[in-house]
């Protein structure tokens, strides 16, 4: 794994988006509220909800795998809780 240091050097700008979700067998009561709340307001077709953690994180240098692989060190050390969350890099964009 290269440091955010090898990174800045490259001059290339990537975004890398970070989804971070409670595992499935994990009980979301904010969920829960907003899917009770949904439903209070007509939208009956609102089954389910599962509530997260949305980041947008801006690379400085690097290619599309190493920008992928610095984001999914950032989230199993820092960004999830691995007991309670999963996580899942969505996209790398220039």
């Amino acid at each position: 794994m290269r440091s955010l240091l090898e990174f800045v050097r490259k001059g290339n700008d990537l975004k890398v988006t970070v989804i971070v979700t409670l595992k499935a067998d994990v009980l979301d009561p904010e969920g829960e509220a907003i899917r009770k709340v949904s439903r209070s307001l007509g939208y009956e077709a609102v089954e389910g909800v599962r509530q997260g953690k949305f980041f947008e994180i801006n690379i400085e240098g690097g290619t599309e795998q190493e920008a992928k692989s610095l984001a999914e060190d950032l989230a199993e050390k820092f960004l999830a809780n691995p007991v309670i969350e999963d996580y899942r890099v969505e996209r790398v964009e220039l």
